[in-house]
């Protein structure tokens, strides 16, 4: 596997090495050891899995402490900007976000740690899965608007299919006033 690190301290991608023939193909999407010698030594305790047709948008979504998750995240099938943003208080980076593009094709994934609001926009069907450091917890959700002025964040599509939920999110602006 290579693993590259991001401009955002903890943020890696990954791109495993694939293995195929006239049959189909095969490739580890993980090994506890490999990521660990790279920097992600964590243990997941819940993975989930998501469909989302061409043009959903999902996110910012994150959780607060204690229960603050750190995910593994790639797609299945299909393809989708990933976003990742930095919310951790104290980081040189906070409010500073990456994008990066998840491919079935490519099989690359994302390691997103602990203190980062997340989201995704399905740019084909995309079946997205993640594994996750921490369980989930309803009563520790947060989140920020997708479109939210300040991060400016190009999702790669236009008019995107956002649930309620995530429409009445405030911005980023707002959810640091509020002392998250």
């Amino acid at each position: 596997m290579e693993f590259r690190k991001t401009s955002i301290e903890g943020l890696i991608e990954i791109f495993p090495k694939i293995f195929g023939d006239a049959r189909g193909h095969f490739f580890e999407s993980y090994r506890h050891n490999i990521f660990a010698e790279n920097g992600i030594p964590f243990t997941f305790v819940q993975d989930n899995q998501s469909f989302s047709t061409a043009g959903v948008l999902r996110g910012l979504h994150f959780q607060s402490q204690p229960y603050s998750q750190g995910k593994l995240v790639r797609v299945i099938t299909g393809k989708v900007v990933d976003v990742a943003v930095d919310i951790r208080p104290n980081s040189p980076t906070f409010g500073k976000y990456e994008r990066f593009v998840l491919d079935s094709k490519l099989q690359n994934m994302v390691f997103i740690p602990e203190g980062f609001a997340h989201g995704f926009a399905a740019l084909e069907d995309s079946i997205f899965t993640y594994k996750c450091t921490n369980i989930y917890n309803k009563a520790a959700e947060g989140g920020i608007i997708w479109n939210d002025p300040d991060l400016n964040i190009d999702w790669g599509i236009t008019n995107p299919n956002v649930s309620e939920k995530d429409l009445e999110l405030p911005t980023f602006k707002e959810l640091i006033s509020k002392g998250f």
